[in-house]
């Protein structure tokens, strides 16, 4: 029978480190009230940079590190809420710059939840036989849809890419199980307008229209707490599995003050969610890819380990996957 694994990971991040207190100079806040309410100390925000730029250097760190080349890929698979354009999609720029031929592509909406969408999708594609090889890019440059007069929002994100290969193995390992959830009647609590409806039968007002990213901050809390407790419950319960099995939660990395309520729900120790938000801050479909690579490049993680990785995001959306690291 065949499962789906993760056979390599990368990631990548804009050179350009912007500090709370490079924040001060746009808003009025400080190091001390984003730390406390966030755990953030610094984000990487592009500097020229597109989405497409940053997700084709993650990917090139993911297919180098599964030991394959691009002409192996079959699929590509990018979850994004800020792409370079609606057509072409990010991932069929990346297939192009790649050269990774014989792949086909498309991207994925799901916001902070793309990479777990993403996966299981491909889990999909793998188990059914279709394809041998996805690669699954989160990337976003949440940088051009901030409002940078908004401190309780523009304090928050980061750019940044995250990428994994999807692989077909025999062995009873890889992905274990997954979960995903949505909610849309709850889809004012965290949104970012697109291009107004404007033709010649009905006209929009446009001056100067620009897309940002509002919040419903108490209530996308709650809901993000709730979202984690649940997902890492249900992929435990499909899985057989308790979570003292567990080696590390990698959640999406939003905010340190929801991982901590989290873990006080599911009387887990803190420590067991692996975080680096304080470095990169809130890169929505890329966190996960980011933390799960560094856990790889440092070598934190062993044959055999036990993971769970899990998403909450706009839509709303969550969902989870337990792994077994093979």
């Amino acid at each position: 029978m065949r499962h789906a694994t993760i056979i390599g990971t990368g990631s990548y991040a804009p050179d350009n480190t912007m500090t709370n207190e490079d924040l001060t100079k746009l808003v009025d806040t400080n190091d001390e009230w984003i730390i406390t309410r966030t755990g953030i100390k610094e984000r990487r925000i592009a500097t020229g940079e597109l989405t497409s730029d940053l997700a084709y250097e993650a990917a090139v760190r993911a297919i180098q590190n599964a030991g394959l080349t691009a002409a192996e890929i079959d699929l590509i698979i990018c979850a994004t809420i800020t792409p370079d354009s609606f057509m072409p999609s990010v991932a069929c720029i990346v297939q192009d710059r790649l050269k990774a031929m014989k792949a086909a592509a498309f991207d994925l909406t799901a916001a902070c939840t793309g990479m777990i969408y993403g996966m299981v999708t491909a889990a999909q594609f793998i188990e059914t036989g279709m394809y041998q090889n996805i690669l699954v890019i989160g990337a976003e440059t949440l940088s051009k849809i901030l409002n940078w007069e908004d401190r309780s929002t523009c304090v928050l994100f980061g750019d940044g890419a995250g990428a994994v290969v999807v692989s077909s193995t025999e062995k009873e390992s890889g992905m274990l199980s997954s979960n995903l959830l949505s909610d849309g009647s709850k889809q004012a609590l965290l949104s970012c307008p697109a291009v107004p409806l404007n033709n010649p039968f009905t006209k929009a007002e446009t001056t100067n229209f620009a897309p940002s990213i509002t919040m419903q901050g108490q209530e996308v809390f709650k809901f993000a707490v709730r979202s984690i407790t649940e997902n890492v419950k249900a992929v435990l319960k499909k899985a057989n599995h308790t979570v003292e099995d567990i080696k590390y939660i990698i959640p999406h990395q939003a905010n340190l003050r929801i991982i901590e309520q989290a873990a006080k729900f599911l009387d887990v120790p803190v420590d067991k969610f692996y975080l680096n938000l304080e470095h990169y801050g809130n890169t929505s479909a890329a966190s996960i890819g980011i933390a799960l690579d560094e856990l790889v490049q440092n070598k934190q993680i062993q044959h055999g380990d036990k993971l769970i990785l899990v998403g909450f995001g706009g839509g709303m959306t969550s969902g989870a996957v337990l792994l077994e690291w093979d």
